[in-house]
């Protein structure tokens, strides 16, 4: 695999590499018992869900809500803080929020707090990474995961630990013993894979040079894709774009060639209707990614590459473990490219916006 030049991206590979020991630890943070019950007690409200967040935290919020109405049965949707800052009307009321912020000091999602808490008089709940933070102060509830969070600037470790725990807060609700399992088997599955996962994305990034990525997955997954997608951004400056797997026929694909290089995140849910889309990118020139739990003989048919999961746990406890693929490539893009990432261009670790911003 490539080496690392004194030290570039050492903390992002690290944080990478140690996402499964990360989760084990924050789902013995909330074991099955008095706290997850009075966690469940809280989320008491039958309106709907609406998870908040921006950027990363925003993408996580697409597969927590898409995770929470398979779990529990109840309606949610994800909408980037903005969006309720500017077009308020577009909130669902009475709603019930969830807030996600790594930091607990990002300026947007506070914003949105102090209009649903005090303007509408709503209660927030929310999770974070760090500690005495203002989001926490805010929040009426507030699970908090310090051992997921980083060093680095992008998000990786905080991005599945909080999708992990909000996936178990999910799953004690709507009483799917099998998935709070699932997530606790999930930790040391991926660990038995991750060398070679890493391996495959590295070989793949020495493999050629891309001149843009696309990243495909339907329903819980989307938010994977969108995620992945933002990860080649921020570690290596490249331009990528992410699609619903399907939605990709209409339109985006006029833009594949070899240069192109399109992720497919793929579920078995939507199995064949998904491979059939990859079949058809891969005729029209395309070089294709496929990150699968198991790669049947069609996948490794049309895909020059393929991640293989092999989790044995329900399809949506494996949600959290799709994005890895997406955030190595985005490490060893960068790296080829001699860039650092633990420290992308123009990139901050926390967005804070001046008073008014």
């Amino acid at each position: 695999m490539t080496e690392l030049k004194s030290g570039v991206g050492a903390h992002t590979i690290s944080e990478i590499l140690s996402e499964p020991a990360t989760w084990k630890s924050c789902l013995q943070s909330i074991p099955n018992g008095t706290r997850l019950q009075s966690l469940n007690r809280a989320f008491s409200s039958k309106v709907e869900w609406v998870f908040v967040g921006c950027g990363s935290s925003f993408y996580l919020a697409q597969s927590a809500a898409a995770s929470w109405t398979i779990l529990t049965g109840e309606r949610a949707r994800a909408i980037p803080a903005s969006e309720i800052l500017l077009f308020p009307e577009l909130l669902p009321v009475p709603c019930q929020p969830v807030c996600i912020s790594r930091s607990g000091h990002t300026s947007e999602v506070l914003q949105v707090m102090e209009y649903l808490e005090h303007k509408l008089n709503v209660r927030c709940h929310a999770i974070t990474c760090a500690t005495d933070t203002p989001l926490e102060k805010m929040a009426t509830q507030c699970v908090r995961l310090p051992t997921a969070d980083e060093k680095s600037t992008v998000m990786t470790r905080s991005f599945t630990s909080m999708l992990t725990v909000l996936q178990a807060l999910a799953a004690g609700r709507g009483e799917r013993s099998d998935v709070i399992d699932g997530l606790r088997k999930v930790p040391d599955q991926v660990a038995a894979h991750l060398n070679q996962m890493q391996s495959t994305i590295d070989s793949l990034v020495k493999s050629r040079q891309f001149a843009d990525y696309v990243f495909l997955g339907q329903g819980p997954f989307f938010g994977i894709a969108q995620e992945s997608m933002l990860k080649v951004m921020e570690m290596s400056c490249s331009y990528a774009q992410s699609f619903h797997t399907l939605e990709f026929r209409h339109g985006p694909k006029a833009m594949v060639s070899p240069e192109t290089l399109v992720t497919f995140i793929v579920s078995e849910s939507g199995l064949d209707a998904e491979v059939a889309v990859l079949e058809e990118i891969k005729n029209l020139g395309g070089t294709t990614l496929v990150v699968a739990n198991r790669c049947n003989a069609t996948i490794r048919r049309f895909a020059d590459f393929v991640v293989e999961l092999s989790l044995d746990v329900p399809e949506i406890a494996r949600v959290g473990a799709s994005v890895i693929a997406g955030q190595l490539l985005g490490f060893y893009a960068g790296i080829k490219k001699g860039l650092n990432p633990d420290e992308p261009k123009n990139l901050s670790r926390v967005v804070m916006l001046e008073s008014g911003g």
